[in-house]
């Protein structure tokens, strides 16, 4: 959050030509309200605090610093003393940038439906130089996928069902899952 807060702080003056003033406005209501219930959905059990290192690890703080209408959201989201409205910022630019990724990759035929929108989507990630990568869809749409050993150990039936039961490889599960001996 410290390094968010840093980037909202600096002067826009110091990037006067870089700053775009896009119009995010062709991008569907539809998919912006999926993408912004998603993202709810994701924070209201996870917490909001992450969401600022979220923006940050993937990357997305320079394309922010390139449009005002983000500098503005970014500056007003790590500067205020309302929880509320700092949370509203940033679920404002992940929906923006989630939506736009949506459309430029033509996940689930987005673009299919809105080919002018995945056209303008595409040139505004290639024009600032995104890679092929979508960090934002990658995040919320294919979360990763952390496995516990002590999880698995405690999902795991006793040992005396596996060997009971004739299972290919129902004794190598056994000696995994086995704790303690």
């Amino acid at each position: 959050m410290e390094a968010v807060a840093q980037i909202a702080n600096a002067d826009s003056a110091a990037f006067p030509d870089k700053a775009e003033n896009l119009d995010f406005s062709f991008l569907p209501k539809s998919l912006t309200a999926q993408c912004r219930s998603l993202i709810e959905s994701y924070h209201e059990l996870h917490g909001y605090t992450c969401l600022p290192d979220i923006l940050w690890k993937a990357r997305l703080g320079p394309f922010i610093q390139q449009h005002r209408e983000f500098q503005q959201l970014l500056k007003k989201a790590s500067t205020t003393r309302s929880a509320k409205k700092s949370n509203e910022g940033f679920v404002r630019i992940a929906t923006t940038l989630l939506s736009l990724e949506i459309l430029a990759s033509s996940f689930a035929g987005w673009s299919a439906i809105y080919p002018e929108a995945g056209s303008m989507a595409q040139a505004i990630l290639k024009r600032n130089a995104r890679s092929a990568h979508m960090p934002l869809m990658e995040f919320y749409l294919y979360p990763p996928k952390y496995i516990s050993s002590a999880a698995i150990a405690t999902l795991a039936p006793p040992p005396s069902k596996l060997g009971a039961v004739d299972l290919p490889g129902a004794s190598d599960l056994a000696k995994v899952f086995s704790v303690g001996g």
